[in-house]
């Protein structure tokens, strides 16, 4: 690898505090599926203790690991078992890695138009804004003063620990406002499980129930968009960022990991966004959270759920809220042309309406037709 690629380790506070971003992605999926699925707690925390810990030490840069989240989202809604979503991950995973190796991937990302990528990085910023205020909203009033304390600290204070001080002042006065905090519960069941071979109704139910949504997610934000966030973050520094290696370290932690209970995995633009955002700028940022998650899962059930539980939702919900603001701005977005906004709008409004893989294809006709009315008017002026 070369000596430009990525960044040295830094360790200091600013690191801290930008390990700690994008836990408003992380934590609400990651418990959700212990408390709401039931799935065992020990196999998930050590998968993305294992995902982080390598990531950080391969790219050298604040590149995230995060839950599935059409996969995630199924399983809280839909009641996916442990070998429908081991399974999922498997076939996800070996998917990933075909597409990795042949180098389809970077294909397939060179089609996509600036404008499309932009609506999609929009919608996605949108999406998860959603979820941010839905974490918010039962306590409003908390989540918007975490809010706020949280922007000011940023804009006065850009190199103190922002989540660390937020949080550490949530803590006391979500337990005096009696505020919400997600159920645990489960994390006083077993924290070891193997999922079970899956029978062929159950491999099926994981193809067209969890594969097929995941792949379009997965492909544009965990991969393509990931690989762009990361240049226009870090230049030259980024050059091994590619969507090629995205897509086979995604690949190979989910054929390996998922089927001993871990979730299925991945990276994304917008936990790479809030990363950032928090101050993270090396691998030193995801190597701290995967030992912090390393350690939350050898703790004893009581004192993992203890710890786990502290934080108020609407705290998660305030992180989540900045970073979807980092994930939706992007530089193609303020960069754009006029001709563009159309574009950018379609792409956008069907992304948060049904899924990436449909605002895609939506913003690609948009693009078609936006580029056939340029080079009409064009034709015209010219006559």
């Amino acid at each position: 690898m070369s000596a430009r690629r990525g960044a040295p380790f830094v360790v200091g506070v600013r690191e801290v505090n930008g390990a700690l971003g994008d836990l408003g992605t992380l934590l609400p999926l990651v418990l959700g599926a212990v408390s709401v699925a039931g799935l065992a707690p020990t196999p998930i925390l050590l998968g993305f203790a294992v995902v982080y810990l390598a990531t950080g030490l391969y790219y050298r840069l604040p590149v995230p690991v995060q839950p599935m989240k059409a996969v995630a989202a199924v399983v809280l809604t839909a009641g996916a078992g442990p070998a429908a979503l081991a399974t999922s991950g498997v076939l996800l995973g070996i998917v990933l890695l075909v597409l990795g190796l042949t180098g389809w991937i970077a294909r397939l990302g060179r089609l996509v138009p600036q404008s499309v990528l932009a609506g999609l990085q929009l919608g996605l910023g949108l999406s998860l804004a959603g979820v941010g205020l839905d974490l918010m909203a039962p306590d409003l009033a908390l989540g918007a003063g975490i809010l706020l304390a949280l922007l000011g600290l940023l804009w006065l204070a850009p190199r103190a620990p922002a989540i660390l001080i937020v949080v550490a002042l949530a803590i006391p006065l979500a337990d005096l406002l009696g505020a919400r905090q997600l159920d645990i519960a489960a994390l006083d069941g077993g924290w070891l499980a193997v999922a079970p071979l899956p029978q062929w109704a159950e491999v099926e139910r994981a193809a067209s129930l969890l594969v097929v949504p995941q792949l379009s997610l997965t492909f544009m934000n965990a991969v393509v968009l990931t690989a762009l966030v990361a240049g226009d973050y870090f230049g030259e520094r980024a050059a091994h960022v590619t969507s090629a290696r995205l897509a086979v370290s995604s690949g190979l932690a989910n054929l390996v990991l998922t089927p001993f209970g871990a979730l299925p995995m991945c990276h994304g633009a917008g936990g790479l966004a809030a990363h950032y955002r928090f101050g993270a700028r090396s691998g030193a940022a995801p190597v701290m959270l995967g030992l912090a998650l390393l350690a939350l899962a050898v703790m004893p059930a009581a004192v993992g759920g203890a710890v786990l539980s502290a934080i108020p939702a609407a705290a998660l919900g305030a992180l989540l809220l900045l970073a979807a603001g980092e994930l939706g701005c992007s530089r193609r977005l303020i960069d754009c042309r006029r001709s563009c906004w159309p574009v950018i709008a379609v792409t956008a409004a069907v992304t948060v309406w049904l899924d990436p893989f449909w605002g895609l294809l939506a913003g690609g006709c948009a693009e078609v037709g936006r580029a056939a009315v340029v080079r009409r008017l064009g034709a015209a002026e010219r006559t």
